[in-house]
Order: structure tokens, then sequence, then C-alpha cells
């Protein structure tokens, strides 16, 4: 039994959720809320990496599940890693070693259909980055002006002192607002008049994404070194991450797509043909042969009409078809011609019916009497329980 689903919460999923389903869970929020693009939901950002990080791990998930946060604590096993370090590790973006010479990298989300990965195609996507600028080469102005910053006296940042309390003070360090850290700026005169000293200037890329055949959500497609450029730094990689809409007809599992087909009781009992239009616009036909029944829920199969194999796209999964029979509405034949259907179709149970037994009435069942039913199951489950808990505490 879980102790406590805070994490779970913070995820969205229940906790019996697979690790695929949180692994899903948590980078649909990890793009939605990383600080990139929503730099107030710096603090939920944090809380839904710490999550992950437990959650996805089967030690941890194990510990938290029987004890909560507290048990992770006092476990020893709490997540030592940055939520920068975790969201890259996801997506691959490296370590810190790695981003110490390499700028970082750009995770987009890319909604895509079903059809686009079925029969592939290209997506031309518009990005906002930094490149190195082409006036002063990334210098940020004249050449030999560069100036000591005095606001920070070269260090770089700059330190408050303010008094909390009685013989107490703080010291607050932070980053330089006049030289961003750099400890040194040109004057007003020597900066770069096109990037205004910032040594990169802003810009529009277009890329063409590539969908091939049978990639799956969640697929990421790398360009490398497409990334914000900096000066004396490698520039990071663009990863799009591909997102599956939903699909009015088919649902994908893997390599097979999976369809209901509602039919007639009368095509049920004798024999039918459909049409079916695929995700290539082919139309395919299926039936059945008269006498061949299809009972309710019945999963039948075409063979190598499911989703490409990615890399392998002449090989194809299965098409599952699921069954179901619409059944006629009350009174849709005469009673007088019930009995030439009775003779017909397969022999009906007799009950013999004796004195000690009592005939009832069957009637529509509506939804608020089954929810009153289900409530006071419910009350004499909870009841029981009590009953049961007082007699544990008096032995």
């Amino acid at each position: 039994m879980v102790h406590e689903t805070g994490f779970y919460d913070l995820l969205g999923v229940k906790a019996q959720a697979s690790p695929d389903e949180i692994k899903k869970a948590y980078r649909k929020l990890a793009l939605k809320y990383h600080p990139d693009k929503n730099p107030s939901e710096g603090e939920r950002f944090k809380l839904i990496s710490q999550a992950y990080e437990v959650l996805s791990d089967a030690k941890k998930r194990d510990l938290y599940d029987q004890g909560g946060e507290q048990a992770i604590k006092e476990g020893g096993m709490s997540g030592g890693g940055s939520p920068t370090d975790i969201f890259n590790m996801f997506f691959g973006g490296g370590g810190r070693t790695q981003r110490e010479r390499r700028g970082k990298n750009v995770v987009h989300q890319l909604s895509v259909t079903l059809d686009e990965m079925y029969n592939g195609g290209t997506r031309k996507l518009g990005l906002q980055k930094n490149v190195i600028c082409e006036k002063c080469e990334g210098y940020g102005g004249k050449k030999g002006a560069l100036e000591k910053c005095l606001s920070c006296k070269g260090r770089g940042v700059t330190i408050k002192v303010q008094q909390i309390g009685p013989g107490m003070i703080q010291q607050i360090q932070s980053m330089c607002a006049d030289c961003q850290g750099q400890g040194e700026k040109f004057s007003s005169k020597d900066r770069c008049k096109t990037c205004n000293g910032h040594k990169v200037e802003r810009t529009k890329k277009v890329l063409e994404v590539h969908i091939d055949k049978g990639m799956k959500d969640g697929q990421r497609i790398t360009f490398h070194g497409e990334g914000d450029q900096e000066p004396g730094l490698e520039p990071g990689d663009v990863i799009i991450v591909l997102d599956q809409k939903e699909h009015p007809v088919f649902t994908r599992q893997e390599d097979n797509l999976i369809m209901q087909m509602e039919i007639k009781l009368v095509e049920a009992l004798c024999g039918f043909k459909k049409a079916i239009l695929t995700l290539d616009s082919r139309t395919l036909i299926i039936s059945t042969q008269p006498g061949e029944v299809v009972k309710h829920n019945d999963l039948k199969c075409v063979q190598n009409e499911g989703m490409p194999i990615y890399r392998e796209p002449f090989d194809k999964g299965q098409l599952f078809v699921q069954f179901q029979v619409e059944f006629p509405e009350k009174h849709w034949l005469p009673e007088h011609l019930m009995f030439q259907l009775e003779r017909l179709l397969p022999a009906r149970d007799e009950v013999v019916v004796s004195d000690d037994m009592e005939e009832v009435t069957l009637s529509e069942a509506d939804s608020q009497s089954q929810q009153r039913g289900s409530s006071r199951e419910a009350y004499e489950e909870d009841d029981e329980g009590q009953r049961q808990g007082v007699q544990c505490q008096t032995q």
C-alpha cells in the first residue's frame, strides 16, 4: 500500500503507474515548465524533477511507497543532482563537464499526427537563436577597449550587506548587473552598435524536421550544433521531441494499430463486408462468411497492415479490429413473429418453476439507484472496518 502520493500527484499519474507512464508524464511536464520556457515556474520544475528522480529509480520508489518522502530523507537516498542535470540526462544533454565546454541544449516539442508517423514527411520549424555577432566577431566592442567594471571592481559579483536583527547582518552576493558577471565592460562609445556589447545577436533559424516512417511518440530528433552560440563555447544541440496526437479511428500500440468497428446483429450472425480506409488512403475490404459468428468485443487482425517498422518501412505490424455488435431496440419485431425467429436460433434453456420459487420482475436500472447502492456498500464496509478496529484495541 502506498504511504503517500505527493510525488505521483506532481507528475499527474496514479500510484500504480508503469515506468513508461512515469517517464512520459515527466517528459511532457519538464518541457512545459522548464525555466527556459516558463521563467516563473522554476520551483514547480524543481519539484517535478525531484519526483521523477525518486519514482524512476526502483529502490527509491519502493522506499517512498512504504514510508513517503520522510523515508527517502532518512534512508539517505535524497537526490543530489540539480533539476537541470536530471533534465539534460533525460534528453541526452550530458553532465556538468560537457556543459562547461558546450552551450546548453534546447528542447522543443513537436506535435505530429499518426498519419505523418505512418507516411513520413517533413515539417519546417522556425526557432529564435543567438548567433555570434558578425560585426564584432563576438568580442562585444572595439578590441583592446575593455575596461575593469567599477561597480564590482572586476570581480563580476557585488556584495550587499544588510542588518536583519540586533547584532545580526546578512551578506547577499549577486551577479553584477553592469558587466553581467564579466568583471569588465566597454564604454558606451566603444561598445558594438550591432549587438550592444552582448557579443551575440538574435536571429531566426528554420529547421527542416524529417519524420521517418514508423517513428514513435516521444522519439527525439537531434540537430547537432544548432543551439545558441556563445563565444568560447561549442554550440549545444536542438532536440525535437515528437508528441503524437490522438487519432479519431486508430490507436497505436508499438508497431500495431487497433480500431473499433460497429456491426449490426444480422452482420454478426450472417456475415458482412466492410471497408477500412488506411492511413495512406488505401481501402481495405474485410469480410466474414455466413454462419461465421462474430461476438461482441471479438478481436481479429489483418497481417502487415499496422504501422511501418522504423527504418524497415516495408515491414509492418498488425491491424487489430475489435468488433462492437449493435443490438436492435426493444420491440423491433412484432410479437407474433417472434416464434419464427426463435425457430431459426439455437434452442433456449428451459427452467422448471416449482411452488417454492418466487418470480420477480426486471426493470430498467437507473444510475442514481446504482450510486445509492454503491454508497451503501461503501458505508457498510467502512462501518465494519471501524468495528474490527475497536475489537483489535480491546484484545
